[in-house]
């Protein structure tokens, strides 16, 4: 089964045709098609490609499934003794997408 790497908003995630994954807000629109370009690696099988840090030519194209927003996250912030205590959060914002094709044409191989 083949498998790819790939990075997005500063974080990377692992990713399979068909998957379905959250990544940071993208600026695109529902049922839009979006490409991500910064692959590092990629595998299927006994073949394993890895970038030098990316592969060139290697993209992974997904579609948009909706925009939406995380779960609160609650911080507590308190000085002991002084009386201080604030209540901070945040909801990340988030877009769904679904992968949709793995391709593949670096130069970089190794077997393993």
């Amino acid at each position: 089964m083949a498998y790819a790497i790939i990075k997005t908003g500063g974080r990377q995630y692992r990713v399979v045709e068909g998957d379905t994954i959250d990544v940071d807000l993208l600026d695109a629109e529902v049922g839009k098609t979006t490409t991500f370009g910064d692959v590092l690696l990629h595998a299927d099988g006994d073949r394993l490609t890895h970038g030098d840090p990316l592969i060139s030519g290697a993209k992974v194209t997904a579609e948009v499934v909706e925009q939406r927003k995380d779960k609160k996250v609650v911080a507590f912030k308190f000085k002991r003794r002084k009386g201080y205590h604030r209540t901070v959060g945040h909801r990340r914002k988030l877009t769904r997408v679904k992968i949709k094709s793995i391709t593949v044409s670096g130069t970089k191989s190794k077997r393993t």
